[in-house]
């Protein structure tokens, strides 16, 4: 599963049917194959997104952000 999240991190476009077979091949349905290039793929979107906008943890740690909301 790792090996396959990398792979589709690092050049989804590489991802080959071969690649879906060996996920099946240690049990994994079609409906697991699906969450994890889903989840992979959105923990890569989201990280470009903030790569992008110059986020880091750094910076989120750093703000007052209240999760209570004041009455």
């Amino acid at each position: 599963m790792l090996d396959f999240a990398v792979r589709l991190t690092a050049a989804g476009y590489k991802v080959m049917p071969a690649d879906l077979d060996r996920l099946r091949a240690v049990g994994f349905d079609d409906v697991g194959i699906l969450q994890i290039t889903l989840i992979a793929s959105w923990f890569n979107y989201v990280n470009r997104v903030a790569d992008a906008l110059g986020l880091s943890r750094a910076s989120a740690d750093s703000c007052n952000v209240n999760s209570q909301s004041a009455h």
